[in-house]
């Protein structure tokens, strides 16, 4: 009997069982035929990932049967039926409307697929229950825990429910292509009200901030008893929920956050940034944005609708973003597409490559109206793509597998190769004036809310004759998708820089001057630009930055045994000179703790809270126990700790 263990059932009548396509199973049939032959619709052998029925065994009047399934059939939820015949007529035995069989993907069956030949990788990306989700910016890349929590209980219905709700046919429920694109268009609520309501508001009133979570498991229950979208998610809400989903189906899949995350609102294929004669920003023309960071997944399948070559990971994004075919869904998009600028491969791959490989392209307004292209930054998006790696909790790179190195022979092909595609084809081909200014931008790293921050711009003359600009800084504060409130602080400075000198004008921003402005995801952007009197260059570059939230303190005390109350304690201190109001700890752990919230009122400036939560593990093994804390003041505080449960 190959059944999965995970879901915790005993693959015989009378108890849901769940199977992988192209695995045996069996089932003990009672059959009172008075001492007469059986005849059985058997095979002598079974075809490797077809239907087929063997007798395993008699005893009595009770025989054992292997059932073998299809590699090809619907994923889904299968009702079993027993039909006897005998020389005096046939039998069915009645059917037990409470038993399902639910046949699932199989990635170790090479008849399936999504097979993954790599049992390292099969651990990671369809067995683990919990994962690292990725967030802040390139220089100061921040981790949160994730529980997947794919074998809890309820999970797998929701996940079939999701499905149901997709309106897949069953013959397209076989194939991953169709199922994956359906999860990504379910997950959301854009189109078909699926699972997660997006919101990217500064406060959430009738729902969860999407900081708060701190798992998939709550998010599908609720879905699924309610079968209203969930409020709120934001893009790691939105892929942290999709890994479940994947991996519960027995479709490998991760979760990747990509850093300097471009959205191409227009299929140009650019990321484009305008500015007015005196290069100010035209807010009103900026509609294209470059996120922070974005999270979507990868998925592992063969692509046979594609040229060989093209299978195995595959990018899907259920954030809402951009519609596709007139649905908010995206992908599966081969990465090997995305790399190669091979935009005219399915799906999706024009606006996948655009987030990662775009050049950022800056427009000044004439005198007569027409803008014209003053900058281009070749290296402005698509950094550090991150996914927790194989077997431990580092963070692993995997920019190499979505584009070729900056800057090299093979990645300025693939963006002209795409750039063929775009509805401005010659977007990154104009000839642009010499610049003899170099413009780069630095910020403090790791500074903790609360504390002041320290930016600066490095101007190095790289001619031969002193060189004179007016330089104009602004900061915003900026969500993470890249939208930015209205600056609050800016400063203009006349800058003389020698021959072959680099000068540095620096910027203070005191947290008097950020706190009242200051949003979930503690995020700026300090927007600079300029043009050199001698020469008219124009100078432009936008940096973003982040102020790091306070970790919560978790321990577990004692020694983790299933079936045994154990107890953890958490501890936040509060860095600010302020009351955090109506604080709510969230807790959750795959084996360990349902999704459970804690509210403690308000917390003191500087002032310390702690709570005691008791759990009992259900699985051994090695677990992880996650928190986060949100208040009306102060969010995006986590934390988490591994448990390793014994056997009892």
């Amino acid at each position: 009997m190959q059944n999965l263990s995970c879901f915790q059932n005993h693959g015989v009548i009378g108890v849901n069982t769940v199977v992988y396509a192209g695995c045996c199973l069996y089932y003990i049939v009672s059959l009172a035929a008075n001492g007469q032959p059986i005849t059985l619709p058997l095979i002598k052998e079974f075809d490797e990932g077809g239907w087929g029925c063997q007798v395993s065994d008699v005893s009595g009047q009770k025989v054992m049967l292997w059932v073998n399934t299809s590699a090809q059939a619907p994923v889904g939820k299968y009702q079993l039926s027993v039909r006897t015949q005998c020389p005096g007529g046939s039998y069915a035995h009645p059917t037990d409307s409470s038993l399902k069989v639910y046949l699932l993907f199989n990635p170790w069956c090479r008849m399936d697929a999504v097979f993954m030949d790599n049992e390292a990788w099969l651990q990671e990306y369809v067995l683990n229950e919990n994962g690292r989700i990725y967030y802040g910016t390139e220089y100061q890349i921040g981790e949160r825990s994730w529980s997947y929590g794919q074998f809890d209980k309820g999970v797998l219905d929701a996940v079939m429910y999701i499905l149901d709700r997709g309106g897949l046919s069953p013959t397209s429920r076989g194939d991953p292509i169709s199922v994956t694109r359906v999860i990504s268009a379910m997950v959301n609520s854009m189109d078909d009200n699926g699972v997660i309501a997006g919101s990217w508001a500064d406060d959430y009133p009738d729902g969860v901030n999407p900081v708060a979570w701190v798992g998939s498991v709550d998010i599908l229950l609720r879905f699924h008893q309610t079968g209203s979208s969930v409020k709120y998610g934001q893009c790691w809400v939105f892929a942290g929920v999709t890994t479940t989903v994947l991996r519960c189906l027995g479709i490998p899949g991760r979760t990747i956050t990509n850093f300097a995350s471009a959205h191409d609102t227009d299929g140009n294929l650019t990321f484009d940034v305008y500015f007015d004669e005196n290069m100010k920003p035209l807010e009103d023309k900026n509609s294209d944005s470059v996120w922070n960071y974005h999270c979507w997944n990868d998925c592992w399948m063969t692509r046979p609708d594609l040229p060989p070559g093209y299978s195995g990971w595959q990018a899907i994004d259920a954030t809402p973003q951009e519609t596709s075919s007139g649905t908010y869904c995206c992908g599966p998009c081969p990465l090997l597409a995305i790399k190669n600028g091979l935009v005219n491969i399915k799906y999706d791959t024009p606006f996948l490559f655009s987030e990662v490989n775009s050049d950022k392209v800056f427009y000044q307004r004439m005198a007569n109206g027409q803008f014209k292209k003053v900058h281009v930054e070749e290296r402005a998006v698509g950094h550090c793509i991150s996914t927790k790696a194989v077997g431990s909790y580092a963070r692993e790179d995997i920019t190499y597998l979505y584009k070729y190195p900056e800057g090299s022979a093979e990645e300025r092909n693939s963006v002209r190769t795409a750039a063929q595609y775009g509805n401005k084809p010659m977007a990154v081909a104009e000839p642009l004036q010499t610049e003899d200014i170099v413009m780069t931008v630095e910020s403090q790293d790791g500074v903790l809310t609360g504390s002041d921050i320290n930016v600066r711009v490095l101007l190095n003359n790289r001619s031969s004759s002193r060189r004179s600009l007016s330089l104009t800084m602004s900061v915003a504060v900026m969500y993470y998708n890249g939208v930015c409130k209205e600056s609050f602080k800016n400063d203009t400075r006349n800058v003389s820089i020698n021959p072959g000198e680099t000068k540095s004008v620096g910027m203070l921003v005191s947290y008097n001057e950020y706190r009242t402005h200051l949003l979930d995801q503690a995020a700026m952007m300090l927007t600079v630009s300029g043009i050199v009197q001698e020469t008219g260059q124009k100078l432009a570059k936008q940096h973003t930055f982040r102020i790091r939230t306070p970790d919560l303190d978790i321990k577990v005390h004692g020694e983790a045994v299933v079936g045994q109350q154990i107890t953890a304690t958490i501890v936040f201190q509060n860095p600010l000179e302020i009351v955090l109001h109506n604080a709510v700890f969230h807790v959750e752990g795959p084996g360990l703790q349902r999704p459970k919230t804690v509210p403690v009122g308000d917390i003191g400036p500087r002032k310390t809270v702690s709570i005691q939560e008791n759990f009992t593990p259900q699985r051994p093994g090695p677990r992880q126990f996650i928190a986060s804390l949100e208040s009306n003041e102060l969010s995006q505080v986590h934390g988490s700790t591994e448990v390793v449960v014994r056997s009892s």
